[in-house]
């Protein structure tokens, strides 16, 4: 596949399915929250509000479940479907990389926003215990680029080998007149990121304060892609559910694996920290519960498991991953910090 992206670019769109094994529901007398890691300004005042989209992806459902005959419609981060399938689901999700993909030319890093996109729908579609099975890309720009379209393919590949799926094809579409310059979608923390930034008074090629890379190389590290780890989890029983923390942060995304009457408690100081989020607080002054609904302080993936899975997947996460224990679950709504 040739295609490409300039400045003036949508990359999103994006598309996995999968098979689904199931797995029990969470209850509050036997069940921890693990965390895998990854790694005052706020986002209203960045442009971006929560509200809107959680409004629009209610209605949404509304008209699926109302026009599908042939299957059903799940809330949260993947949509299943069936029809005469057996004790099999098939699950679908979309999602794009945002206002990451201006860092991506801001920085002259291409080669890792390809990741990043696959990251964002297959980490969605894992969540409902799902393999992935193909992915399809979907570019919209003013201007095509062959050569950095070659490396943003390059990164679409290894995500697709990162998360055991086929890249089958995707759509590319060239539009001068409709992507203006400067136009650009909002996701996930980075417009906040470069409003920070840009009141920092650093730039992307300035040194992360302590550490031996670069702002942007720092901002730029590829989403990591959860599947095998938490297929692998998974498929050793003890999970009841799993949440992706994308936007909306612990806030939106726990509580949607949960049943009503139950919430969770995030215990603070948990986890590492890494250090780009220490930046990000303290250059944009941003206070501890905007950082936690918009960054989470690079937790990508939340776990609910029994108390006993607990102890393996923490003995486990010495080896193939990081795993923290973050907080428990227990009676009542939403989350809480404590």
């Amino acid at each position: 596949m040739v295609t490409s992206v300039n400045p003036n670019t949508e990359l999103s769109r994006c598309f996995a399915s999968s098979l689904r094994p199931s797995y029990s529901k969470p209850n509050s007398s036997q069940t921890q929250l693990c965390r895998l890691s990854s790694g005052s300004l706020s986002n209203t005042f960045s442009g971006l509000s929560m509200a809107p989209s959680t409004e629009i992806s209610r209605r949404r459902r509304i008209f699926s479940l109302s026009k599908n005959e042939s299957g059903e419609s799940a809330s949260g981060n993947g949509g299943l479907t069936y029809k005469d399938a057996g004790d099999s689901y098939l699950v679908a999700g979309t999602d794009g990389v945002g206002t990451k993909l201006k860092l991506a030319f801001d920085t002259g890093i291409h080669e890792t926003i390809g990741i990043d996109l696959v990251a964002m729908s297959v980490n969605d579609i894992v969540t409902s215990g799902a393999k992935p099975l193909f992915f399809l890309d979907y570019f919209a720009t003013s201007r095509l680029d062959v050569d950095l379209a070659e490396k943003v393919v390059k990164g679409i590949v290894d995500g697709c080998q990162q998360s055991d799926c086929t890249l089958l094809g995707g759509e590319t579409a060239e539009m001068p007149d409709f992507y203006a310059d400067g136009d650009g979608v909002h996701s996930n923390g980075f417009s906040l990121v470069r409003r920070v930034l840009a009141h920092s008074g650093l730039s992307l090629k300035d040194q992360l304060p302590g550490e031996a890379i670069t702002l942007g190389e720092a901002l730029m590290a590829p989403t990591v892609i959860y599947v095998k780890q938490v297929l692998d989890i998974i498929s050793k029983g003890g999970v009841k559910g799993v949440a992706h923390i994308t936007g909306g942060g612990f806030t939106d995304n726990i509580p949607r694996v949960f049943p009503k009457g139950l919430g969770a408690v995030i215990s603070n100081g948990s986890w590492e920290i890494l250090p780009v989020f220490k930046w990000i607080q303290e250059a944009g002054r941003i206070e501890d519960a905007e950082m936690m609904r918009t960054f989470n302080m690079g937790i990508g993936m939340v776990l609910v498991v029994s108390k006993e899975a607990s102890h393996r997947i923490l003995e486990d996460g010495n080896g193939a991953y990081k795993a923290y224990r973050i907080g428990e679950v227990v009676r009542g709504e939403g989350v809480s910090y404590s």
